[in-house]
């Protein structure tokens, strides 16, 4: 189990891990060894998450989520393998926990008097202008 929250914890036959070769540089070892790890984690299927986590996790994994709601990390910022495990897991972990936290409702709130003065002040000057360049005289 990976404990995300006090509520949270995933299992671990719910993340399947597969090791690839890394991109960019690194010479022999990158050609040889693979050590960049794709970690998939099926959110539509997931017995871990509560309803309302899954959806606010696909919304913000945004595309790295597949058509079929597969949840696709991939780490491959080290050399070793233990290691991009452990970060492609924390980076899974920090994205469940940001998911876990409900939005805060928006307050309504309601221009200053300052503000509409302001805007009000705009307005007028901006007749003004449009008034001076009309061929039209008022004098007359």
């Amino acid at each position: 189990m990976i404990r995300i929250t006090p509520a949270i914890a995933l299992a671990e036959d719910e993340i399947a891990l597969t090791f690839i070769r890394a991109s960019g540089p690194g010479g022999q070892n990158v050609n040889k060894v693979a050590t960049a790890v794709q970690l998939r984690f099926d959110i539509a299927r997931s017995r871990s998450l509560p309803r309302a986590v899954r959806e606010r996790l696909t919304g913000l994994a945004g595309r790295r989520v597949s058509g079929d709601g597969v949840l696709i990390l991939t780490a491959q910022r080290f050399r070793s393998q233990d290691r991009n495990r452990r970060d492609a897991i924390s980076r899974l972990a920090a994205l469940v926990r940001q998911a876990a936290q409900p939005p805060r409702p928006r307050k309504p709130t309601r221009p200053t008097r300052a503000s509409r003065l302001r805007r009000l002040e705009a307005k007028r000057r901006r007749s003004e202008t449009k008034r001076s360049r009309s061929g039209k005289l008022d004098f007359i």
